[in-house]
């Protein structure tokens, strides 16, 4: 490979993996200037956890005692005598201790029959939906993400630090798609960082103020490298410098949320963190995969609560858990689940009210064999927004939605 196609690449790696180009609408200046003065009163830290393929919420937070379930599930309903029990008849997949454990602690908030009008079964269209509180239609095109239109209004609170990470080697998620704010992904410390000479070549080269070739590309890619080392730099001071009494589970979302832990601790101003733990696709041999996702789950989020409360920061902290729907409830002849709709969706910490919220699912009240849902997700994200985040939420959802009652 030759010396320009190497900086070619480059180039292309750096937008690709370190930011986000939008060309949805900006949100009013006015909405801007309100995110961005309510955005600085409050050091409030939001992570993402998203379950990609379709969590079966039904073999997640299970109705043990329905017949109605388990006639529907001949070999994968749970026995209730292995169900970790919550309250009313409902109970955690065994898998799930972790999550048990932060409920049992009053960490742990359950939002059951999260999901929205007229459920898509599409994972790409249904994902999309959550992810930019829209419906794909002729003239609308959805090219900004709902954390992305907040954070073009509270990057500037964040004092240099990056507004948002993306943890994770796959593709970054339409929800931090934003107009104007650089959003570096990270698939781990060791390969964020900038070592090699020749990166650092191109690099110095682009940002050399002597310069007298401009325009708009050369200026996003300045901008771009700019984020990229100093949140480089950042990270490194964050890994070189942590410790931590808390043993993680062995896997990979487990280690992403301690490089979480790591930057928090570090003093970073990140407001949005963004991981993805994905398999949840479960349509055959469910029982051992969903055993393992489960485990990995509730053990991950678990560590990470209690680290980042050894810390001090677990007032700051708040873990939300979601998946774009969830599976139907008769298991199909592979002993899988196909995709259903409503699902349970979680939220950890020290300020959240904890047990269950909103209505438990209606096993004998379906819709084409899907459990209906209750609680329009936009809900949560309203509260997350309003009540976490300290920000105005309709410009941010296109619409008015009201907070529920799940945050301290």
């Amino acid at each position: 490979m030759n010396r320009m196609s190497t900086r070619r690449s480059f180039i292309k790696s750096a937008l690709g993996s370190s930011a986000v180009i939008s060309l949805g609408t900006t949100a009013p200046a006015l909405f801007q200037q309100a995110l961005a003065a309510e955005g600085t009163s409050k050091e409030t830290i939001l992570v993402v956890v998203q379950l990609s393929g379709g969590n079966d919420g039904l073999n997640t937070v299970i109705p043990f005692d329905d017949p109605v379930y388990q006639k529907n599930r001949p070999t994968l309903a749970i026995p209730a005598a292995d169900v970790l029990a919550i309250e009313d008849g409902l109970g955690f997949h065994p898998a799930a201790r972790g999550l048990a454990d932060l409920l049992e602690e009053n960490q742990l908030a359950i939002v059951q029959g999260i999901g929205y009008p007229n459920p898509n079964h599409s994972h790409f269209e249904s994902m999309d939906i959550w992810h930019t509180c829209q419906r794909k239609r002729k003239g609308n095109p959805r090219t900004t993400g709902w954390l992305g239109r907040y954070l073009d209004g509270a990057s500037s609170a964040t004092g240099g630090d990056p507004a948002a990470l993306h943890l994770g080697a796959e593709k970054q998620p339409l929800a931090l798609a934003a107009d104007t704010t650089r959003v570096p992904s990270i698939s781990s410390l060791e390969r964020f960082r900038l070592q090699n000479a020749f990166v650092r070549e191109v690099a110095a080269n682009l940002l050399r103020p002597e310069r007298t070739d401009s325009g708009p590309l050369l200026s996003f890619i300045q901008t771009s490298t700019t984020a990229a080392l100093d949140a480089s730099r950042r990270v490194e001071e964050a890994r070189r410098d942590y410790q931590t009494p808390v043993e993680y589970p062995d896997h990979d979302l487990a280690s992403r949320l301690r490089t979480v832990a790591q930057l928090i601790d570090a003093g970073l101003k990140t407001r949005v963190y963004y991981l993805q733990l994905d398999g949840f696709d479960t349509h055959s041999q469910q029982a051992a995969a969903h055993t393992v996702l489960l485990g990995r789950l509730g053990g991950a989020v678990a560590a990470f609560i209690k680290d980042v409360k050894h810390h001090g920061h677990g007032e700051r902290v708040l873990v939300m858990a979601f998946s774009e729907f969830g599976r139907r409830v008769k298991e199909n002849a592979s002993q899988g689940t196909d995709h259903g709709a409503a699902a349970p969706l979680f939220l950890a910490g020290d300020k959240v009210l904890p047990g269950l919220h909103g209505q438990a699912v209606d096993l004998t009240d379906l819709q084409d064999g899907d459990v209906k849902f209750h609680t329009d997700f936009r809900r949560v994200y309203a509260t997350v927004l309003q009540n976490w985040l300290g920000v105005p939420s309709q410009a941010v959802l296109g619409g008015e939605h009201k907070p529920l009652d799940i945050l301290s």
